[in-house]
């Protein structure tokens, strides 16, 4: 959800930093014993398949066997895990219900870990369904956890979560602040994909703001960091917002070469924007250029 962004297939256009697998840290720390249950590994081989109406079903499962057993560790995974699943899922009201019950089984255990990475979780709710004053109280009390526990992976993720909402806010200058500190964590810990998010997340607000040359070092930073991780899809979201840069910069040769590069891995993967970036390739070489 200690915890990277799971790379899920075609996940990128950077939303928010969601602890995707963060009771699997919390569960391996306070149940040293235990050992998820075959419908939880089931939903797992399925969550990493992409396939999420059947991760849905067998996390259901193990819940459902997790409360028959009265195995308080099994029940605090699988929550949490279909949480995860209900919130990528489009289903904000059960994934809150399951993330309030985890964090109730959280609180009694005292994990300040845990905990405050649900309450991260049920901030990007909040947030995602634009409740942004409740998505800022989360936020701050995971931040006040995270902070005394100085757990530099999950601070990571919490910044630029808040960099997210801050920009949704329209405080453009709060969220460069937000994700210049995300970036700092997410060195620290060696967290390519944070890193690779992050920049992404604040080329895009520099690019808002009108800042093109900050914009620019961001994004290519950014594309830097999807190449290392073999990440074409992110690849893809980040050459898109650096076309944009190019062409604001009257740089048509620039974004096109960016744009090609989109298409191309638009096809490969079957892309849901292949059409719209084709279309806005095609403009750009049919636009005669701009006289000096």
């Amino acid at each position: 959800m200690g915890l990277s962004i799971l790379s899920l297939p075609q996940k990128r256009e950077f939303p928010h930093a969601r602890f995707e697998e963060a009771v699997d840290s919390a569960i391996r720390h306070e149940y040293p014993e235990y050992m998820p249950s075959e419908a939880a590994q089931k939903a797992r081989i399925f969550f990493h398949r992409g396939d999420l109406d059947q991760a849905r079903h067998w996390y259901e499962q193990a819940v459902l066997a997790a409360r028959s057993d009265a195995d308080e560790a099994a029940l605090a995974d699988s929550l949490g895990n279909l949480g995860n699943v209900y919130a990528l899922c489009g289903r904000p009201e059960e994934a809150e219900a399951c993330y309030r019950e985890l964090l109730a089984i959280q609180r009694e255990r005292h994990d300040q870990l845990a905990i405050g990475q649900t309450l991260v979780n049920l901030g990007n709710l909040q947030k995602d369904a634009g409740r942004f004053g409740p998505a800022r109280a989360h936020y701050m009390e995971a931040l006040d956890l995270l902070l005394r526990i100085d757990d530099d992976r999950s601070l990571g993720l919490l910044y630029a979560n808040l960099g997210l909402l801050d920009a949704a806010e329209q405080q453009q200058a709060k969220a460069v602040e937000s994700f210049t500190q995300a970036l700092d964590y997410h060195r620290r810990v060696g967290d390519e994909d944070g890193l690779a998010t992050t920049y992404s997340q604040l080329g895009r607000t520099f690019l808002e703001m009108g800042k093109l040359r900050r914009a620019e070092r961001c994004l290519n930073n950014a594309s830097e960091h999807f190449i290392k991780l073999g990440d074409e899809p992110g690849e893809a979201a980040v050459l898109r917002l650096l076309a944009e840069v190019y062409i604001r910069n009257a740089q048509p040769l620039a974004a096109r070469r960016c744009l090609e590069r989109v298409v191309l891995i638009g096809r490969r993967y079957r892309l849901p924007t292949l059409e719209s970036d084709h279309a806005k390739l095609v403009s750009l070489l049919t636009t005669p250029p701009t006289p000096a």
